[in-house]
């Protein structure tokens, strides 16, 4: 397609999700207290672990307004993950026919299951961390937390953990394209491995090396899964073109057919 076409169907797959995440985050707005509570789980147990009385505070009028925007449209972002992946990728992998097609809501609805799942292990994760800083508070105080520090912290955990899970699959839709092999992605394990710890030194929200781990290591699991499914679709190209090269090897090689009498 020209530009102006790729533009256009980029705009186009852009207004879709943002339709998606709009109505997300209608149905976040009219959640909120239940959601409100959610967020204030991790506290309740970091208080009752700690004898730490962890609370938060709201700093200005605004404040409790703020938080249910963002709370609702932090939620139409999840909720409508399974659109606005879908469109990522049927505009990353051109679903010029079925088969393509098919391949995009395959790798739309695998994004959507490492997303919520590196959202889920975030979300397991954070009670231990505000165990971990509550334990710091010295004895007699109270461990005031503004609100938007706090939901800075929460959604940055839960966002690394989730993009962190999806970047595997970035590799193997690489590698169905034909821009990387498994072979390079074997050769740079090393990178890989220090890049993944270093991603995971960058967006944890605390400095224990506890934390680092818990994301770094999952993020190399599916890297060795990426790289086994790139091995295997690597596999599949080159027996077929193998047998591709046999089948015209075999043309060349087979005599041409009599068609009657005067070519004897």
């Amino acid at each position: 397609m020209p530009l102006r076409a790729h533009l256009s169907e980029l705009r186009n797959r852009l207004v879709k999700a943002g339709i998606a995440i709009i109505l997300g985050a209608i149905l976040g707005w009219f959640l909120y207290k239940f959601l409100y509570d959610a967020l204030q789980h991790p506290l309740k147990v970091a208080s009752a672990e700690t004898g730490t009385e962890v609370k938060l505070n709201f700093t200005d009028p605004t404040g409790a307004f703020n938080l249910q925007l963002k709370l609702a449209m932090y939620t139409g972002i999840v909720v409508a993950s399974p659109v606005w992946l879908y469109q990522l990728w049927a505009f990353i992998l051109p679903g010029l026919t079925k088969k393509e097609r098919n391949y995009a809501l395959g790798f739309s609805f695998a994004a959507v299951v490492l997303f919520l799942g590196g959202l889920g292990l975030a979300w397991m994760v954070l009670p231990n961390a505000m165990v971990f800083f509550a334990g710091f508070v010295p004895d007699g105080s109270v461990s005031f937390n503004t609100v938007d520090a706090y939901f800075s912290f929460v959604t940055r955990l839960l966002l690394s953990f989730g993009i962190s899970f999806v970047v595997p699959l970035v590799l193997v839709g690489m590698n169905m394209m034909g821009m990387v092999s498994a072979r390079a992605l074997a050769k740079g394990w090393r990178v890989a491995v220090f890049t993944c710890f270093l991603f995971a030194a960058m967006a944890s929200p605390t400095a224990e090396v506890s934390m680092m781990f818990l994301l770094a290591l999952p993020m190399i699991g599916l890297y060795l899964v990426a790289l086994g499914i790139a091995w295997f679709v690597d596999r599949r190209r080159a027996r077929r073109a193998d047998a591709l090269g046999e089948d015209e090897a075999s043309e060349i090689d087979a005599p041409e057919a009599i068609d009657g009498p005067e070519q004897l």
